[in-house]
Formats: C-alpha cells, structure tokens, sequence
C-alpha cells in the first residue's frame, strides 16, 4: 500500500498537537505534587496528559492511509516540536549538538517520506 500524502500530513499534525503535552507536563511538575488536591487542581498536568492524548487520537485515522512503517518514524518529529516549543515558552537553550540533532531527524524523516513514494 502506498502511503497517502495525507495521512502523512495528519501525522505531522498529531506530533506537533502532542508537543505541546511535554511542555505543559514540565510546567506542572514546577507545581507541588505531593498531595491529592494539589494534583486536582494541577491544570497544567491535565492539559498536557489532554494534549498527548488527542495528539494520539490524530494519529489513529493517518494508520488507515498507509504502512506503518512508514507513518510511525514521522512520530520522531515530536522531537523537533518539543525542542522549538521549549525554547519559545520555557526558554531553555539549544547548544550545537541539539541542532545536529534536529537536522538528522529531518534528514532520516524526509529519507522515509521520500523512499515512500
């Protein structure tokens, strides 16, 4: 079966909505999480948990449009997202390494995307 470019497209998608989950998890874990109410009242923590759970859910149709092996390695750009989205709104550092890093993982993913048409 060839992988439809859509299926590709949504899987995309789902890697950058499910992102965004590690980024709230980090700001919740700044919260205490000691006690049963402070959990209940930890936004951050159900926002992020929410965020990969639909970024999964995105994901479940693109299995439909196409091999998965294939489909599943684009889930490596979740690395990329997280990355950028830590700099934006965590304001963490990227030091060489991590860009080499980035860069391979588009390089590996295009491979893939490119090997797959």
């Amino acid at each position: 079966m060839a992988t439809q470019l859509w299926a590709m497209g949504l899987v995309v998608l789902g890697t950058l909505v499910g992102a965004f989950g590690p980024i709230l998890l980090k700001k919740a874990s700044a919260k205490s999480l000691s006690k049963l109410s402070s959990l209940a009242t930890n936004y951050h923590l159900f926002g992020g948990v929410a965020l990969y759970a639909i970024g999964t859910i995105i994901f479940i149709p693109a299995l439909k449009g196409g091999d998965l092996s294939v489909l599943y390695p684009f889930v490596a750009l979740s690395y990329i997202w997280v990355s950028l989205l830590s700099i934006k709104y965590l304001g963490e550092k990227m030091n060489k390494y991590k860009w080499v890093g980035i860069a391979l993982i588009i390089i590996g993913v295009s491979f893939i995307g490119i090997g797959s048409q």
